[in-house]
Parts: C-alpha cells; structure tokens; sequence
C-alpha cells in the first residue's frame, strides 16, 4: 500500500489535486480579472462634477452662453448661405442645448448628493462633538459640586480666628478667676476626664 500511495503523490503535480483542479492558494492574491467595462475612479468623477455643477451655477457661465447663442443666431441669420451651418428655425442650436440640460441635470444632482454626503458626515461629528462637550459640563459640574460641599467642611480662616479668640477670652478668665463653668474652674484635663466619665 505504501508504494501505491508514493507513486499517486508523485503523479499528482504540486499545486492540483487529485480530481485534476487546481488547488486555491491562501497566500497569495488572486490573479485580476478582466473587465468589458472600463474602470474610473468614482471620487475622481465625483471632484469633476462638482467643478461642473460649481461652473454652471455662476455669472460667468450664463454670460459665455448668452454670448455663444447670440453669435449662433448671428452667424446663421446674416452670413452667406453656403457658410450657414444651423438655419431657422435653429434646430441644431435646440439639440445642442437639450443636450447640455440632460447632462447638466444630473451632474448637478450628483454634486447635491456629494454635498449631502459631507452635510450629513459633518452633522454627525458636530452631534459627537456636542455629546461630548455635555458629557464634559455635566462632569466639571459634579467636581464643582464636589468642592462646595467639600469646603463647607473645611475651616475657614476667619472659623478658627473666631474659636482662637473665644479660647484666648476663656484663659484669660481663668486666669483672672472668673470662671465661665457654674463658679469652679475647669482645666482641660477636668474637662478630658469628664468626657472620659460620661463616655463611660
């Protein structure tokens, strides 16, 4: 069995297999096909008809046509017969701007669509951008709110100048034998000891 399996592996190319069909190989790219339709780039003729649709949206365009009608009309009304090229009732002039309109039409609509596109891309960034700045507000209020009950927990200067002045008005009427505490005078270690007692 083993000399069957080795001559079938030696009869079989490398790259096939054994049906005959060649193996699909994953590493590397597949060859180009071939296309009838020839290939553009679409943002190329996006840009294009943008100018188009930007030009025929000017003054300068409208004055160009005007220009170029009169003349038509001119040349083939007063030149000679044989150099006329569109006579009246001017139908080649007629042919030649339905022409123009059915291709202007959709250039334009296709500008607009680009247009939208960008409109559209741009609205969603400025959505995120606002989402953001609220997430932002909405924290820096919280830290604000944060700090002001923080330092409504904090002593002020002017809280312990107060309390440093009722201690300073206390000593000195120890000291002068005017106690503030029901006619005895109380120490601090009094004091510490009779919280000690009634914590007890």
């Amino acid at each position: 069995m083993a000399p069957e399996r080795e001559t079938a592996r030696e009869r079989t190319p490398s790259g096939a297999t054994a049906t005959g069909r060649p193996r699909v190989r994953l590493d590397q790219p597949r060859p180009p096909r071939r296309r009838l339709v020839p290939e553009w780039d679409p943002e190329a003729f996006g840009r294009l008809s943008e100018r188009i649709a930007r030009f025929l949206g000017t003054g300068r365009f409208i004055v160009w046509m005007t220009i170029v009608i009169i003349l038509w009309v001119v040349w083939n009304v007063f030149a000679p017969g044989d150099l006329r090229f569109d006579n009246y009732p001017f139908i080649f002039l007629t042919l030649m701007l339905s022409l123009q309109a059915s291709y202007a039409a959709p250039l334009i609509l296709l500008a607009q669509n680009r247009q939208d596109d960008r409109d559209r891309v741009n609205l969603e960034q400025d959505r995120k951008q606002n989402e953001r700045s609220i997430a932002d507000t909405e924290y820096l209020t919280r830290e604000i709110a944060a700090l002001r009950m923080g330092l409504g927990e904090v002593a002020t200067r002017d809280w312990i100048r107060s309390e440093l002045q009722d201690m300073l008005k206390e000593l000195e009427e120890r000291r002068d034998g005017h106690p503030r505490h029901g006619g005895h005078t109380v120490f601090p270690a009094d004091r510490s000891s009779g919280r000690d007692a009634d914590d007890r």
